[in-house]
C-alpha cells in the first residue's frame, strides 16, 4: 500500500488548532483541527472521524492545505457553468427588452420569459430555460413593473417641454399670480370609474392551475373624483354618479377645504371639459394648470387607480349602487390614512423640485 500524503513542514498542529479558532468560517476550522490531528501523530481515520467524512475527502483537505496553506480549506462556491451568450449578444436583448416588443413583427404585445427565450434561439441559436432567462434579467436589473399610461397620439416633447418649465415658471410669477407671498401646494387631480362590471387582477395560485375571481355583468357604477397633494402626503376625494360641471363644482369645494390654512393649491389635470368649463367657479386658494394634451402618465393619480384597483376594488361583486359607493369611500379613506404611500405613488421630481 502507498505512503499517505505528507503534510508540509511549516505549520504543526498548535498552530492549526489556533487558526481554527481564530477563523470565522466553519468548514475551513472543521478541516483545520481534522488535519491537526494528524500533525500529533494521529491516522488519517481519526482525522476522518474529527472531520465527519471519509478518506479521500481527507486526502483532497490534504492536497489543497500542501498547495494554499490555510487557505486551501475555506469553502468556495462553485464557479457554474459559463453563460451561452456573450456579453455583446446579453447587451443586445437588454436593448430588446428597453426598445419593447413590435406587435406586427415579434407577436406580442408584450415581453415574456418564453417570448425572449424564443427570439434568442432564433437570433443566436442558443436555448435557454425560462427560469435562465429569469435570473439574468434580474441579475441585470430588471423586474416585472407597471406600466404608466401613454396616449398613442400625444406629443412627447410637449410634455418634456411642461415638466421642464413647470416650477420654475411658477417660481418666476408667484408674485404676479397671488395676491401675496403664500406656500404653495402642488395637487393632481383626476377620476375613476368603478362599477359593477369590474375588472380582474393577477394573483397568487399554484402553478399549472387557474384561478378563478368572480366577475358581474351588470352595469351600475359612480366615479370617485380624487385629488392628492404627494408632498403633504394627503388627498380629498368625492364619490359622485358621473362627470360633468357641477360634480367637478363639487370636488374643487372639497379640496379648497383641504389645502393648508394660508396656502395655495396648483391644481394639475387634464384637459376634460368638466375641469376647464367657464361655468366652473374656483375657489381662491386654487388655481387649475392644465396637463398637455394626451399626456396621462404626468398625473400620478392614473397610478393611485391602479393601486386601489389591484389591492382594494378588483375582484369582487358590488351588490348595489350603495355597495359601490361604500366600497370606493372605504378604499379612499384607507389611501389618505397611509400619507407615505400617496408620497410614494405621487411624487414626481419635475413637479416638485424647488
Amino acid at each position: 500500500m502507498a505512503a499517505p500524503i505528507g503534510l508540509r513542514g511549516d505549520y504543526d498542529g498548535a498552530a492549526l488548532r489556533g487558526l481554527a479558532k481564530r477563523s470565522k468560517d466553519a468548514g475551513q476550522a472543521r478541516r483545520l483541527l481534522a488535519l491537526s490531528a494528524i500533525y500529533d501523530g494521529g491516522s488519517r481515520s481519526d482525522a476522518a472521524k474529527l472531520g465527519g467524512v471519509g478518506l479521500q475527502t481527507v486526502r483532497d483537505w490534504v492536497l489543497a492545505f500542501n498547495a494554499d496553506g490555510p487557505d486551501g480549506l475555506i469553502d468556495r462556491k462553485a464557479g457554474g457553468a459559463s453563460s451561452k451568450l456573450s456579453a455583446e449578444q446579453w447587451a443586445e436583448v437588454a436593448r430588446l427588452v428597453e426598445a419593447g416588443p413590435i406587435p406586427a413583427v415579434h407577436g406580442v404585445v408584450r415581453w415574456r420569459l418564453i417570448d425572449l427565450a424564443q427570439w434568442i434561439h432564433e437570433t443566436f441559436g442558443v436555448s435557454l430555460s425560462k427560469q435562465t432567462m429569469s435570473d439574468r434579467l434580474r441579475a441585470m436589473g430588471y423586474r416585472k413593473l407597471s406600466a404608466r399610461p401613454r396616449h398613442h397620439a400625444q406629443d412627447p416633447q410637449a410634455g418634456e417641454a411642461f415638466k421642464k418649465t413647470f416650477p420654475r415658471s411658477w417660481r418666476a410669477s408667484r408674485a404676479r399670480r397671488l395676491p401675496k407671498p403664500q406656500e404653495i401646494e402642488v395637487w393632481f387631480q383626476d377620476e375613476a370609474r368603478v362599477g359593477q362590471k369590474n375588472g380582474i387582477t393577477r394573483r397568487w395560485a399554484r402553478r399549472g392551475t387557474r384561478p378563478s375571481a368572480p366577475h358581474d355583468q351588470r352595469t351600475k357604477s359612480a366615479y370617485i373624483f380624487g385629488a392628492i397633494c404627494p408632498a403633504e402626503g394627503k388627498g380629498a376625494a368625492l364619490v359622485l354618479p358621473r362627470c360633468n360641471v357641477p360634480s367637478m363644482q363639487l370636488h374643487l369645494a372639497e379640496i379648497s377645504r383641504t389645502v393648508a390654512p394660508g396656502a395655495h393649491a396648483l391644481l394639475l389635470m387634464d384637459q376634460a371639459g368638466w375641469h376647464l368649463s367657464e361655468r366652473l367657479v374656483v375657489p381662491a386658494n386654487i388655481t387649475i394648470v392644465p396637463l398637455p394634451a394626451k399626456s396621462p402618465e404626468l398625473n400620478p393619480v392614473e397610478n393611485v387607480w391602479q393601486f386601489m384597483r389591484d389591492n382594494w376594488l378588483s375582484n369582487r361583486v358590488f351588490q348595489s349602487y350603495d355597495d359601490i359607493l361604500d366600497h370606493c369611500a372605504h378604499a379612499w379613506n384607507k389611501l389618505v390614512d397611509q400619507p407615505w404611500k400617496i408620497m410614494s405613488i405621487g411624487l414626481r421630481a419635475w413637479a416638485h423640485r424647488s
